[in-house]
């Protein structure tokens, strides 16, 4: 697997992963260091958002979600499923720092919202649900701000990965 979009730098796994083997997130610690990518992430409602449309980054299926701007642009953004990777495939024109209303692709209803990101950019993180069951310890949790990299992958209660990027678009 190849890790050159990944952000290395601003990356930190946390170990827990060899620990966790789970379905819903493939762990490659062949190259270097440890790549961590979300197979499977549900919405509010129970819908895998893994794969529903056929774009992929580095062979693997992306990650849509219908995102909503303070203005009324509205359409689906298609992530990288690797943690790490800021790549994303979207149509939209959005301003970095535009506070964003993140929805299912597929039932249209809003990510749940988990709390504050504490680092004075005006971010909450929302969730997609790793497993069926749409438990909190078992999430992806990503920024409402455009262009705010801050995400964490929690598994049984426990951060796997946390990435905190900068602005850079």
């Amino acid at each position: 697997m190849s890790s050159d979009h990944i952000d290395k730098d601003n990356l930190q796994v946390t170990g827990r992963h060899s620990e966790i083997p789970q379905p819903h997130v493939a762990i490659d610690e062949s190259g270097d260091g440890v790549t961590i990518v979300v197979t499977q992430v549900f919405g509010p409602k129970g819908d895998n958002l893994v794969g529903i449309r056929n774009i992929q980054f580095d062979g693997h299926p992306a990650v849509t979600v219908l995102v909503r701007t303070e203005d009324g642009l509205e359409g689906e953004v298609h992530l990288s499923p690797i943690h790490g990777d800021a790549r994303k495939d979207v149509l939209l024109n959005i301003k970095p720092g535009a506070k964003l209303e993140l929805l299912c692709p597929v039932s249209k209803e809003p990510l749940p919202i988990v709390g504050e990101i504490e680092d004075g950019n005006g971010a909450t993180y929302r969730a997609l649900y790793l497993t069926e069951k749409l438990e909190e310890g078992a999430v992806v949790l990503i920024s409402d701000v455009w262009g705010h990299f801050e995400s964490r992958i929690i598994d049984e209660m426990e951060l796997l990965s946390h990435w905190a990027g900068q602005f850079n678009e």
